[in-house]
């Protein structure tokens, strides 16, 4: 079983950037891929986007799709999420996600195994 730990968010404001972070405690147990969600207050979790291991590829959801970059860390089995000119519409819960049963799409939330404790941003105007 992995533990994902996330971390980096912040109160900021708009036009800043922010790297979020998640850490796993195991790369055996993440699967083939890992991915960022965010739920905002009073509405679904969506997709921002997912990394898959085998190959290097990223995936993207169109809510940050353009000011986001997600990246691995393969040695400390970590996973980025830089978000640039952050907007008051971008305040939620992020949170990471780990091993995916299929090869995508990673868009389901429910369909993911792990998941960490979220790090909350907030965007003031």
């Amino acid at each position: 079983q992995v533990h994902l730990v996330e971390s980096g968010g912040g109160l900021v404001q708009a036009g800043d950037s922010l790297r979020l972070s998640c850490a796993a405690s195991e790369r055996a147990d993440t699967g083939d891929a890992m991915a960022w969600f965010r739920q905002a207050p009073g509405k679904e979790g969506e997709f921002v986007a997912a990394f898959r291991w085998s190959d290097g590829k990223t995936f993207y959801g169109s809510s940050l799709k353009g000011r986001s970059v997600i990246s691995m860390d393969n040695v400390n089995n970590t996973l980025y999420l830089q978000v640039n000119i952050l907007k008051p519409e971008d305040t939620a819960v992020y949170y990471c996600a780990a091993d995916h049963p299929a090869a995508g799409p990673y868009n389901t939330d429910r369909l993911w195994l792990y998941w960490g404790q979220g790090t909350q941003v907030t965007v003031s105007s």
